[in-house]
């Protein structure tokens, strides 16, 4: 154990660096944030004094070698939208958008594991077949177009759900969640169906798919010829082998609905860091950018080092070798 969590955290290290890297040059094309911040008309003397004050007049390299120490330091810079430390913001942010991402993910394991599991004992069954049905189309759909629908049907026609915003929050410490208010909770409704939808059909095809191997293995045969209660076999035998890749997909899909939660967040106009983002490439808020991705490159590093280490409880094999 001591061994494969030192691969892999020289592994994250090393992808680290390299995300250091292309956060770092890659924004540097977005645009000059300077002719954002300047007032209109602006004199040239004003934009330069604006470009020494943010250190942009400096090489590349020497630009690069002080974002990377501020970096170490934890310090992600200064947002040129907000004139607020970058780390301030994100982690202003982070709440909604994990609170966002928990719920999706919660909904897409509960409905997705269940219904993979009947679709694959029963293949032939009406809701089966119902089921594969709706999830093809749901997969097939735009998440902005899925966003948009039920806007319209929950929020526009019925006026059960709202449409954007957090609704009330309450404070808890630093932490400020929607889950102990009324309209907080409706108004995570809508923006963690929409985000969970694309997860949900690939688990649920995902344990469909292993579990109709698993049944055909020798081993399920041999416990049905020994007599097992077929609730062990699937539950115990079959299931638990099933889930193997399923941990995998579910922890980096934790990480793409972090990642790509930007366009619910926009459609929904949900205060998190994916709507945050989208307002910085507008401006453009480098910094904000910058930041955004070095968090999404951590949060996929550290989600693949956790799923390696599950990997060593669920398999025992794993453990052996």
């Amino acid at each position: 154990m001591i061994r494969l969590f030192s691969v892999r955290l020289l592994q994250a290290i090393v992808v680290m660096v390299a995300v250091t890297a292309i956060a770092f040059f890659m924004f540097r094309f977005v645009g000059d944030p300077v002719a954002s911040m300047v007032r209109e008309g602006a004199t040239q003397a004003e934009k330069d004094a604006v470009r020494v004050a943010l250190g942009l007049d400096k090489p590349v390299f020497v630009q690069f070698a002080t974002f990377v120490g501020q970096v170490l330091t934890g310090d992600l810079g200064t947002s040129y939208r907000y004139q607020q430390p970058v780390t301030t913001l994100l982690l202003s942010r982070l709440p909604a958008t994990l609170e966002l991402v928990m719920v999706a993910t919660v909904l897409a394991l509960s409905l997705g594991i269940p219904l993979g599991v009947l679709c694959a004992l029963k293949p032939k069954a009406f809701l089966s077949r119902f089921t594969q049905s709706a999830t093809l189309v749901g997969i097939s759909m735009p998440t902005f177009v899925t966003g948009l629908l039920l806007i319209l049907i929950f929020a526009v026609n019925l006026r059960w759900l709202p449409s954007s915003g957090r609704g009330d929050l309450v404070d808890i410490g630093p932490w400020q969640t929607g889950f102990l208010s009324l309209s907080g909770l409706k108004s995570l409704i809508l923006p963690s169906i929409t985000l969970a939808l694309f997860q949900l059909t690939l688990i649920m095809r995902l344990v469909r798919s292993e579990m109709i191997d698993v049944l055909s293995s020798d081993y399920i045969r041999f416990a049905f010829a020994r007599g097992l209660p077929r609730t062990y076999i699937y539950g115990r035998l079959a299931l638990r082998n099933a889930l193997m890749p399923v941990v995998t997909v579910t922890g980096l899909q934790i990480g793409q609905l972090i990642a790509f939660a930007i366009v619910t967040e926009t459609v929904f106009q949900w205060p998190g860091m994916g709507l945050l983002f989208t307002n910085a490439v507008g401006y453009p808020d480098v910094p904000v950018l910058a930041a955004y991705l070095l968090f999404v490159g951590f949060l996929f590093v550290m989600i693949n080092m956790i799923v390696d280490i599950l990997y060593t409880f669920i398999d025992p094999r794993l453990r052996t070798r």
